[in-house]
């Protein structure tokens, strides 16, 4: 028999999660123009930023971008290598594998590498976690991380409770453990994103850390109460509602941007066609075929709702085929 975190399904986890799949659902079809490189880098840029900023990092995502970009920016040595460090971890996000250790470890050594000399390995000291009144987590002591820490993956190896609960618990266990000497709380949460992904791809695009940010304070009573209760449900039932909340923004923005789009074209446009203007935007030198790729459709597909765009008057060819780009001629 395998180890079994300590956790009960809620009827408000079972709604949650319901509400979840269900918007994921919606997603799926109004994806539209926020499925485009620039808004994938925006999101990125925001779920660094919020995991930063809840250890206490002052940049902004205008100064992490430019950290991306290569440019120069003012700030500490130690606040630009922890940029440096979770830009490197979550680029690669959709590699890691989500119940392999090595690869939490990994993870670990691309995100604290240029701040601790044993990045990568678990700690060999005692340490506590602080709050206002004083230490509120003792750790376990650490010839036990070991062994905690296998039997935690050994536990996602062979659990078959749904992803989306899976993620919370063992974001919770993982801070209860607290295995590293440093970054816990930034591996604990850029792991529930890689569990996450495993379940639905579309969540290596979605801020979560940014929303959890904008709740730092309850992030925080959540942990303290699944620790005084001794299971991890408190902390289900909050992070379910931070994936919630997050897929809610999303969905708003594809609204927002859908709505802008119809306006100025002066046409209600399929979704396949606000993609392929989102690309357009994005690169208007894109080619038929690569948009194919991107939007998933045929080619044949693609050529129907160019033509049908260019029959509208919404878009036109600048230059050859070859050489030239996308105009959008309303937009």
């Amino acid at each position: 028999m395998f180890y079994q975190p300590p956790y009960t399904i809620t009827s408000k986890i079972l709604t949650q999660v319901s509400n979840i799949v269900e918007l994921l659902s919606d997603l799926k079809h109004t994806t539209g123009l926020l499925n485009t490189p620039k808004l994938r880098k925006k999101n990125r840029v925001k779920s660094i930023t919020g995991t930063l900023q809840i250890e206490g990092n002052s940049f902004t995502e205008e100064k992490v971008t430019s950290v991306i970009n290569g440019a120069r920016v003012l700030g500490t040595v130690r606040e630009v290598a922890e940029v440096e460090g979770a830009i490197e971890a979550y680029d690669f996000l959709e590699q890691y594998r989500y119940n392999e250790e090595q690869d939490l470890l990994l993870a670990h050594k691309k995100m604290m590498g240029k701040l601790l000399n044993n990045a990568g390995a678990y700690r060999h000291t005692n340490v506590g976690i602080g709050g206002e009144d004083g230490v509120t987590h003792v750790a376990p002591p650490p010839n036990m991380v070991q062994p905690l820490m296998g039997e935690l993956f050994s536990w996602l190896k062979e659990t078959d409770e749904h992803l989306l609960i899976v993620s919370c618990i063992f974001h919770y266990e993982f801070e209860f453990i607290h295995p590293f000497s440093d970054g816990n709380g930034r591996v604990g949460r850029l792991w529930q994103s890689v569990i996450l992904t495993q379940y639905k791809n579309i969540f290596a695009q979605i801020p979560i850390e940014s929303v959890v940010r904008e709740n730092q304070v309850e992030y925080y009573d959540a942990l303290e109460a699944s620790g005084s209760v001794g299971e991890s449900t408190p902390f289900i039932e909050f992070m379910l509602d931070m994936i919630l909340k997050t897929l809610k923004k999303l969905e708003e923005e594809n609204q927002r941007v859908g709505i802008k789009v119809g306006e100025k074209v002066g046409i209600n446009l399929t979704e396949n066609q606000k993609e392929i203007i989102g690309y357009m935007m994005e690169n208007p030198k894109i080619s038929a075929k690569k948009l194919s790729e991107l939007v998933g459709i045929s080619s044949r597909k693609i050529e129907e709702n160019i033509r049908k765009l260019k029959e509208e008057k919404i878009i036109e060819r600048v230059g050859s085929n070859r050489g030239g780009y996308w105009k959008l001629k309303k937009y």
